[in-house]
């Protein structure tokens, strides 16, 4: 069996899984937020950091790297996200959370961009800082000819907040 999963966060820059071939690819109908907490990987339950899912929008087309996978171990590794319920666009696998509180205790849904930077700049996870998901999913973004942007004008707000509490801020985000 060939499966084909559509990436449009960490996956653009880290599949985590092998894969036989990847390609540039979009969504349509979807666009992509950073509504998901991460309580697992860019931050705890105590303080969660914020991760993109996507939520269904009109007109708007999401870009993101889609990976064909076969074989039973890569198809295994692929789909070992216990919440993904949801196939197919197309014919390829796209995880999208869910919005409702009550089946997603994780869903913290849209916020001001003010407020997103704040929590995004505090957070760190067992993976990392929340600002490092953050600059890498911009740059894999803009490396793919994408420029989204809900996740630019985060970034922004984020080297803005990081500028107010450390002074300065390069373009990755880094106070120098």
């Amino acid at each position: 069996m060939v499966l084909w999963v559509f990436g449009y966060g960490s996956l653009i820059w880290k599949a985590g899984f092998h894969y036989d071939e990847r390609r540039v690819g979009f969504i349509k109908g979807y666009r992509r937020f950073f509504h998901q907490g991460s309580t697992d990987h860019r931050g705890t339950p105590a303080n969660p950091g914020r991760t993109v899912t996507l939520e269904p929008h009109d007109g708007h087309t999401c870009w993101g790297v889609a990976y064909r996978v076969s074989g039973q171990e890569a198809e295994d590794i692929a789909l070992s996200d216990e919440d993904s319920t949801e196939p197919a666009i197309s014919g390829v696998l796209v995880y999208i959370a869910s919005t409702d509180k009550k089946s997603n205790k994780n869903y913290l849904g849209p916020a001001p961009l003010e407020m997103m930077a704040h929590q995004i700049v505090g957070a760190v996870g067992p993976s990392g800082p929340n600002i490092e998901y953050l600059f890498q999913l911009e740059a894999a973004l803009l490396e793919i000819g994408c420029n989204d942007s809900h996740v630019t004008d985060l970034a922004n707000a984020v080297r803005k907040e990081l500028t107010c509490k450390d002074g300065d801020a390069t373009s990755n985000g880094d106070a120098e």
